[in-house]
């Protein structure tokens, strides 16, 4: 793991994250920790994958995985209607 990677941390990774992030590695932190984990620094994304807090996280790199595609918009789904002419 290093700088720029996206994982996407789940309660595979730890229990905490009962409702799955995805997180923007900033820096692996060399703080002592026990066997098999690690203190993680970065950004944590929203749906669009814009940063909306900078995050610690003390997690089990063994249950990070690769964070799903995002769904792309559906056509017609939202934004503004069309009127029309009669």
């Amino acid at each position: 793991m290093k700088a720029g990677d996206l994982v996407y941390v789940t309660s595979a990774a730890s229990v905490q994250f009962l409702r799955p992030i995805r997180l923007r590695v900033i820096r692996v932190l060399d703080w002592p920790t026990y066997d098999g984990w690690v203190w993680l620094e970065g950004y944590q994304l929203d749906a669009a994958g814009d940063a909306v807090s900078r995050r610690k996280v003390f997690v089990r790199p063994a249950g990070l995985t690769a964070p799903p595609e995002p769904t792309p918009a559906q056509p017609g789904g939202s934004g503004p209607t069309a009127r029309v002419r009669r």
